[in-house]
């Protein structure tokens, strides 16, 4: 059974971005339902993930993602995962093809971000966490940070994609399900 995205496996906490304001109290946890809410909720403060949170979004049951999905994510998660991958948010806009002045605007008045775009950055961390599993079940975790190594490998040159990079693809659910299959030939050995 896949763990549930919700109250007791998700809490997300907040923090201040600026020195001038107090420091941030920890969020309540996080519901499917709740997440948009959320969103309003974080006023000028942003959305720091637990460190597993990729992990649980990859082992989250399709329904859990749909219901996220569907309710939009709070557009700070571009920042947020930018920053676990050691990327800067323009990269992150530009691998998910998102328009830059659609998220400012979603950020400056802590909008949630429409189900299109809702759905490709949960498609990125699912990526993220199906990297962290693989490393987990067939090797040595400690020490490796998925986030950083999914980030690299997006923007290598695959001869699966005849020499495109994996990051041309992660626009579409299609493309991203396409470098999901790739990882896990690599997983297997079916492909080098």
């Amino acid at each position: 059974m896949s763990p549930t995205i919700g109250s007791k496996e998700i809490a997300m906490q907040t923090s201040s971005t600026t020195k001038s304001r107090p420091p941030a109290k920890a969020a309540k946890s996080v519901k499917p339902g709740d997440v948009q809410g959320l969103g309003k909720d974080l006023g000028d403060r942003k959305v720091i993930l637990q460190t597993n949170i990729f992990t649980k979004m990859y082992r989250a049951s399709p329904l859990e993602r749909i219901n996220l999905i569907r309710q939009g994510v709070p557009a700070a998660l571009v920042i947020q995962t930018g920053k676990e991958m050691g990327v800067p948010k323009e990269k992150v806009l530009s691998i998910l093809h998102f328009p830059r002045a659609t998220v400012n605007r979603r950020l400056k008045s802590n909008e949630a971000l429409p189900t299109e775009y809702s759905e490709r950055i949960i498609g990125l961390q699912k990526l993220i966490g199906q990297v962290e599993t693989m490393v987990a079940e067939s090797g040595d975790p400690t020490n490796f940070n998925a986030a950083h190594w999914v980030a690299n490998w997006l923007e290598q040159p695959v001869a699966a994609l005849n020499n495109a990079k994996p990051a041309d693809y992660m626009d579409t659910i299609e493309g991203q399900e396409l470098v999901s299959s790739l990882l896990a030939m690599m997983q297997s050995g079916a492909y080098a």
